[in-house]
């Protein structure tokens, strides 16, 4: 009864939500990537099954008993100076289910604060803040279901806002065929408080992945389904006599079906030929076609990594491909203190 009451809580909570694109509504910074490992792998999944606690921060059905006690770090030194990061801790209790708990942060820096007539008024500073609280529970040997719960808060300058999102998360594993399958629902909530008295949309997404690991060679193979709340990701850019541009890599034609459908797919492939190492790469396609240079596309869109383990601790790196101006840089450690015992 209780998995069907959960089902019927992620129907509802789709039927309710409008959809939203990129850089239109408020808190973006949650959709912001910090395991260095999913950036490896493209920027998203939300399928894979296996001990690494920083899959459960893209889907709560992913937290697992297996992850008890474990501990995750995760850097990023963005672009301009900005860095973000997360820090999580996980537990796991009988009969009850798994808890964790992180913060996701991003600093923006500092900004000299000036008047109308550029006088200097000081050093302001800009950062933002995300406090997730997952349970999940195992609900049969196959299928799990999971929700975090995310107090936000927000501030820049003298400005301020609270806010509260939820994701909703399911997760279908078959350990015989190497098969699994995420759902989740990203983002669900509201501003409690805005900014200047204006209510902003939250960035609500809702993401369908599947992982399937081959059964006589080292790897493993994702497809990642992203905003799908919106099915039309294209946009046109026009200069200052509002006449079509593509100077960015945005076709100045009508993208067709085939290039709408694969701005939501997010490819990713990992090579592990041990527990204690594996390689992975991804390609991002509407990263691709909304950041890519028209002349010069080079490497945008991809996105590759490795992590390897050293006596307790797992360390990864994962780069990611924005634009010839640069790559992200993703550094993540994870251990688990049961393992020092």
């Amino acid at each position: 009864m209780q998995k069907y009451l959960y089902m019927a809580l992620l129907v509802a909570t789709v039927q309710t939500i409008s959809a939203q694109r990129g850089g239109e509504n408020t808190y973006d910074f949650l959709n912001l990537t910090n395991s260095a490992r999913v950036a490896a792998l493209g920027g998203a999944n939300v399928s894979i099954a296996d001990s690494d606690m920083n899959l459960a921060y893209h889907n709560p059905a992913l937290l697992q008993k297996e992850m008890d006690n474990a501990l995750v770090l995760n850097f990023v030194p963005y672009m301009s100076s900005i860095n973000y990061g997360y820090v999580g801790y996980a537990r796991h209790f009988d009969n009850i289910g798994s808890f964790s708990f992180g913060v996701h942060n991003i600093n923006y820096g500092d900004f000299e604060h000036t008047n109308d007539i550029g006088e200097n008024m000081g050093v302001v500073t800009a950062a933002e803040y995300s406090f997730n609280l997952t349970y999940a529970r195992q609900l049969s040997p196959r299928l799990s279901m999971g929700l975090t719960a995310k107090p936000i808060y927000s501030k820049f300058d003298v400005y301020t806002s609270f806010g509260l999102a939820a994701d909703f998360g399911v997760n279908y594993y078959h350990a015989e065929s190497n098969f699994s399958m995420g759902i989740v629902l990203k983002n669900v909530g509201s501003q409690i408080s805005s900014y200047n008295d204006v209510h902003e949309t939250m960035p609500s997404d809702l993401q369908i992945g599947f992982s399937k690991s081959l059964a006589h060679a080292p790897f493993r193979f994702s497809l990642t389904a992203q905003n799908l709340l919106n099915w039309d990701l294209t946009y046109k850019l026009y200069d200052a006599q509002n006449t079509s541009s593509s100077a960015l890599g945005e076709e100045s034609t009508e993208s067709g079906f085939g290039d709408k459908l694969m701005r939501h797919m997010v490819v990713g492939v990992e090579f592990m030929p041990s527990k204690s190492f594996h390689v992975d790469f991804g390609y991002n396609h509407r990263r691709r076609k909304e950041l890519g240079y028209a002349e010069r596309m080079s490497t945008a869109g991809f996105s590759w990594g490795f992590g390897f383990k050293v006596y307790k601790f797992l360390f990864s790196y994962g780069s990611a491909r924005y634009h010839l101006g640069g790559s992200s840089n993703h550094f993540s450690i994870a251990t688990n203190f049961s393992s020092f015992k």
